[in-house]
């Protein structure tokens, strides 16, 4: 049997399977369908056409538009029917035609999004993803499998991201881009192949960083980047210089950590 809270409201051209959970003030429109192992929790409205399925959990007051199917299989080439899951945060919008799918058990068997974003109409997040929160998937944005994605960071319309890829903290991607290495924390890249382009200025001022500690971090830029030897050396040797400035140091981890892609470069198509 459902649990389904005595305040949400299923309209009757909607299919809620036996299992699911749904929570206080849910909303669930005409022709949606939402399967045994879904949970909505408060205040979630889905409005029409759409399909919730999976073990999936979709987080308080998220909004989900028609012609989305969330939780779907992995298209993965490995997938065999496991249990994985998806998990989104709360308070994310979900626009038309959005897919999301469940994690593999060879990736973690999860994909995780986190609070607060904003998928445009016809985004797509693959199986085993990690998003932060705040982030916003412009139209028609590909994540491939496993991609990692940093909080505040903005995807624009038309860009794809290849597999295992990491997207730092508040970076810019623009429009049609074709992202096939890592991306710095408030980094810019534009281009396909993807051109690392600088700082992401205006969007680090919108966070509230000083415009000091933007400075610093545009040294600690060009000091890894236009130095002679390989940017991960450069990175690492310079850690000791910006120990007052967590910003830059976030930039040199994510540079200095493991990770299964190289690293975008304003030069060349990787570091």
């Amino acid at each position: 049997m459902s649990s389904i809270a005595s305040s949400a409201r299923i309209h009757p051209l909607a299919v809620v399977e036996d299992g699911a959970v749904i929570g206080e003030n849910v909303v669930v429109g005409p022709f949606s369908r939402v399967g045994s192992r879904v949970v909505l929790k408060d205040g979630v409205h889905i409005i029409s056409n759409a399909v919730v399925d999976g073990f999936t959990e979709v987080g308080a007051d998220c909004r989900i538009h028609p012609m989305a199917v969330i939780g779907g299989v992995s298209q993965s080439l490995h997938e065999a029917g496991e249990d994985s899951k998806l998990v989104i945060g709360a308070r994310c919008t979900i626009r038309e035609g959005v897919t999301m799918n469940s994690g593999t058990v060879g990736g973690g068997g999860i994909t995780s999004v986190g609070d607060d974003s904003l998928f445009l109409a016809n985004s797509h997040v693959a199986h085993d993803c990690r998003l932060g929160n705040n982030i916003i998937l412009s139209n028609n944005v590909m994540l491939a499998g496993h991609v990692i994605v940093g909080d505040r960071a903005i995807l624009s319309g038309g860009c794809a991201v290849h597999q295992f890829t990491r997207i730092g903290r508040q970076a810019f991607i623009g429009g049609l881009s074709a992202v096939n290495y890592d991306v710095i924390p408030y980094g810019m890249l534009n281009g396909n192949p993807g051109i690392l382009g600088g700082l992401n200025v205006v969007g680090m001022t919108r966070a509230g960083i000083e415009r000091a500690v933007i400075h610093k971090v545009r040294r600690a830029y060009k000091d890894i980047f236009e130095a002679e030897g390989s940017v991960r050396s450069n990175a690492a040797a310079l850690r000791n210089d910006y120990l007052d400035c967590p910003e830059a140091l976030e930039v040199i981890d994510f540079i200095c950590a493991e990770s299964d892609r190289a690293i975008s470069s304003p030069y060349r198509g990787k570091a």
